[in-house]
């Protein structure tokens, strides 16, 4: 956190997964928590599976972006995402990412290669505080829903400590957002993905 008092969370996807909706429940929860928020799309193409990024920013943020360097939490739901979002890391960064690649058209078609994942989180420690890196896609089908993901990771992001308002608020939040028939899937989501980032330490 920076000496504003300003918690800055860098949030990065692909179109379809539930990003801006993150971001979104984070932004309810910190309103919920009577805190002030700042939700910003940085650049959307959900529309057409491309890249979704966008910035919470919690407190007495100045500005609606996220500056280089700047995040305290990277919230990635798409390792390769991740790695172009390393501009925005530091140090002081806790980043939680969903292992699970989307292989874009363009490695599909063989024009591109993927990075290997191996790679892509060495690339991430050697920038970052601490990495929690783990098959989110997963743990979203094992509650009952594979849209689930935000769910999981906004529940991993709740462990990092980086989250100024409480975790039962923001499981309530993640839980009470979703349609009936989802709410039993997406709290057990929230608590999977909290669980595999607490056993982690």
């Amino acid at each position: 956190m920076k000496p504003d008092g300003c918690v800055r969370i860098y949030v990065t996807g692909v179109g379809g997964q539930g990003s801006l909706t993150a971001s979104r429940l984070l932004g309810e929860a910190a309103l919920q928590a009577g805190l002030y928020v700042t939700v910003s799309e940085v650049h959307g193409m959900s529309q057409r599976g491309g890249i979704v990024e966008s910035c919470v920013l919690i407190g007495g943020a100045k500005s609606p972006l996220i500056g280089r360097g700047d995040a305290d939490l990277l919230l990635a739901f798409e390792p390769a995402e991740a790695l172009r979002s390393l501009p925005y890391c530091s140090a002081k960064t806790l980043a939680v990412v969903n292992s699970r690649a989307v292989v874009p058209f363009s490695v599909a078609l063989g024009q591109a290669q993927y990075p290997a994942l191996d790679d892509i989180l060495s690339r991430l420690r050697l920038v970052v505080k601490r990495l929690a890196a783990f098959d989110a896609t997963a743990l979203a089908e094992q509650a009952g829903s594979a849209k689930a993901i935000n769910a999981v990771l906004l529940g991993a992001a709740a462990t990092t400590g980086a989250l100024p308002m409480p975790d039962d608020l923001l499981r309530q939040v993640v839980t009470s957002d979703a349609p009936r028939r989802f709410a039993a899937s997406n709290e057990k989501a929230f608590a999977l993905g909290f669980a595999a980032v607490k056993r982690a330490g």
